[in-house]
């Protein structure tokens, strides 16, 4: 790419944002030209509107920019949303209608009939449900954290075997509900087994990301997913335990062999973004786990271990994933990336 595109990062300030920006610094597509927060941080530096709470410094660059306030007119064509799901949907809208790209990390398009839910390694042929939508520009979403890594698995599992349905129990991070998070008297020494508007979410966004396209619409996959989502005291990286049936039994081995040997657009297209192997499988007993895995890949495959025999589905298996990288900010990117490759912003 000869020239850098120029992006917007809206909520520039928030959890998402922050990460947004760590993740674009040095990025050879893209560069953050304009940053978007609510009224009270606009007109302010960068450094001087957020509480940073990254574990590098704020870019040099991005730390004297000028903080604009949200609705205000953008040059950016590709806007990354990280903002709040309280205020998210009709500013993306507004945007979309001027003519902007947004890809989305709030939750509040993602059942729109016209607005894909983007895993490239999935359904990058779903971008094409896009020119059904009313506005000049688009909107594009990617999935809640917890159906990232769930999705990417079943994906190729379900090509070769048939998924029937699948039962799924999370214990999720702390950082997945945004800074502050859970208070500390809430979740240390603690598991809290409810998490507000999660298990919906959950149970069925996999199957609008692996349904077919057909003509101008999404027609849902036909298997079933029951979760009990759960917060746990981790700082870093949702882990699922699954029990799935499939229509074909297969065996352990035959399931790892595929996962290991998966891949697809991004990795084809070599995207700046793209993890090498988007499923990371473990044969020791005791792995995955968030401490010594979730940046493996960059932070941006799913990772997977214990895949055995169940005696109630067919496999089970443990499942984990960097819920603020390929779950939010990092999948957001990797979603431009095939966005561009694949000319949909010429």
């Amino acid at each position: 790419m000869d020239k850098k595109i120029p992006v917007a990062v809206l909520g520039a300030t928030g959890t998402v944002g922050q990460k947004f920006i760590t993740l674009l610094e040095n990025h050879p597509w893209f560069t953050v030209s304009e940053l978007v927060a609510s009224p009270r941080s606009a007109g302010k530096t960068y450094e001087e509107a957020c509480a940073w709470k990254q574990d590098k410094p704020i870019p040099t660059e991005i730390a004297k920019k000028t903080v604009l306030a949200a609705g205000e007119s953008l040059e950016s064509r590709i806007l990354f949303s990280g903002m709040d799901a309280s205020v998210a949907g009709p500013i993306e809208e507004d945007y979309a209608n001027a003519g902007h790209f947004v890809v989305s990390n709030a939750k509040n398009h993602r059942t729109d009939s016209d607005v894909p839910i983007i895993i490239p390694e999935v359904n990058a042929d779903h971008f094409e449900i896009i020119k059904k939508q009313p506005y000049k520009g688009a909107i594009v979403t990617n999935s809640n954290c917890v159906v990232m890594p769930l999705a990417m698995v079943l994906s190729p599992l379900d090509k070769a075997f048939g998924v029937e349905w699948v039962q799924l129990t999370t214990l999720q991070a702390i950082s997945g509900a945004g800074y502050p998070g859970v208070a500390s008297y809430d979740i240390l020494g603690n598991v809290v087994p409810f998490i507000g508007g999660e298990e919906p979410k959950v149970e069925c966004e996999a199957q609008k990301i692996m349904g077919r396209l057909e003509n101008d619409h999404i027609v849902d996959a036909d298997f079933v997913v029951s979760a009990q989502c759960t917060r746990v005291p981790v700082v870093d990286g949702h882990t699922e335990t699954a029990s799935i049936k499939f229509k074909k039994k297969p065996t352990p081995d035959q399931v790892k062999e595929i996962l290991r040997n998966w891949k697809s657009m991004p990795q084809e297209k070599k995207l700046p973004s793209a993890p090498e192997n988007p499923v990371i499988v473990f044969e020791e007993e005791n792995r995955p786990q968030p401490a010594r895995d979730i940046w493996l890949q960059g932070g941006m495959a799913a990772c997977v271990g214990r895949v055995r025999e169940c005696p109630i589905g067919d496999i089970k298996m443990v499942i984990m994933g960097h819920n603020t990288v390929r779950g939010a900010a990092g999948a957001a990117i990797l979603n431009a990336e095939a966005f561009v490759a694949l000319g949909y912003l010429d």
